[in-house]
């Protein structure tokens, strides 16, 4: 590292290389400043090593080694970065914690929970304002096409074609844009609500197509607290590893739903699930799987199906 600049200035200097590259960091930004906070403060590192990484990563309010592997993780593309300039630059090993990720059962919700998550969320008050007819479609448009809770804050008036029954979403992960056909019911809830919000927000604050009752864009924040609150007060219980409910289990429950509704139909399910990846915006199929797993319904079929190939009976 040079030692003319503070470890807090080489964080800003990552980033705003890695963003000139396209990456959005905003996560990552808020764990890296963390470590320059830290490593300034320690006044005894000239260089990025294992020792000063591992103190940091340890600082964590979660005492558990997979959070610590995960920190670990973030700096080590600071590391590779540093290590350009300073050959002392230390690359803290991968499995110096353990592994990094595991993969939590989430809460899939039956076709009987969404309609009675949607009737609860329009009994929301108050009843004269526009809180629970968007709480409502939103709700109801993430479990009708899975898209992601970002995605759909994010839209726009304009991104929503309401007479071709189709969305464009702009900034997607990875800075990734596509399109998404609607059901016509979906695509009649959404002119429904827009006749609504014109209705009651007649100078709204944005161009977002999701509004408050003020004007504002709704936000993700709201719309958690909303979907939480709505769980409770029905006595739901998260079925999974998750200690509550999610706005990702709309998403995960769509994805999960399509593939068993392919297996129902006979639909050559490899096929099928590389459009599903497109549709839901996944930048890899492999990405798409992995929704797949823990899921009893999925691994039902699929001890199945292995049972019959063992068989030698599936064709």
């Amino acid at each position: 590292m040079n030692k003319t600049i503070s470890w807090y200035d080489q964080v800003d200097i990552y980033l705003a290389y890695r963003r000139r590259n396209g990456f959005d960091l905003r996560i990552d930004e808020k764990q890296l400043r963390s470590f320059a906070r830290f490593a300034d403060a320690s006044g005894t590192h000239d260089h990025l090593t294992v020792e000063l990484c591992v103190a940091w990563a340890q600082t964590s309010k979660h005492s558990n080694k997979l959070t610590w592997a995960r920190r670990i993780e973030l700096l080590r593309g600071f590391a590779y970065f540093c290590l350009r300039e300073d050959s002392a630059t230390e690359i803290v090993p991968t499995n110096l914690f353990g592994h990094t990720h595991r993969r939590l059962v989430p809460h899939i919700f039956t076709d009987d929970e969404v309609i009675a998550l949607l009737d609860a969320a329009k009994a929301l008050k108050p009843q004269q304002g526009l809180r629970p007819s968007t709480c409502q479609c939103v709700f109801g448009l993430l479990a009708a096409s899975g898209l992601r809770i970002s995605e759909v804050i994010g839209l726009t008036r304009k991104d929503v074609d309401l007479i071709d029954g189709v969305l464009l979403i702009r900034e997607a992960k990875f800075h990734r844009q596509r399109l998404v056909a609607l059901h016509s019911s979906v695509t009649d809830s959404l002119l429904a609500y827009a006749k609504l919000r014109d209705q009651l927000v007649t100078s709204p604050a944005c161009d977002r197509f999701f509004l408050q009752s003020d004007g504002r864009c709704t936000n993700q924040r709201s719309m958690l607290y909303t979907l939480q609150t709505l769980c409770r007060q029905m006595g739901w219980h998260p079925r999974g590893d998750y200690l509550h409910h999610r706005l990702h289990d709309l998403r995960h429950t769509f994805i999960v739903r399509s593939a068993l509704r392919f297996y129902e139909q006979g639909i050559d399910v490899d096929r099928a699930v590389l459009a599903l990846s497109i549709y839901v915006g996944h930048a890899k199929v492999s990405d798409t799987y992995w929704y797949f797993t823990g899921i009893p319904e999925l691994m039902a079929i699929a001890a199945q199906r292995f049972q019959q190939f063992a068989q030698g009976d599936l064709r």
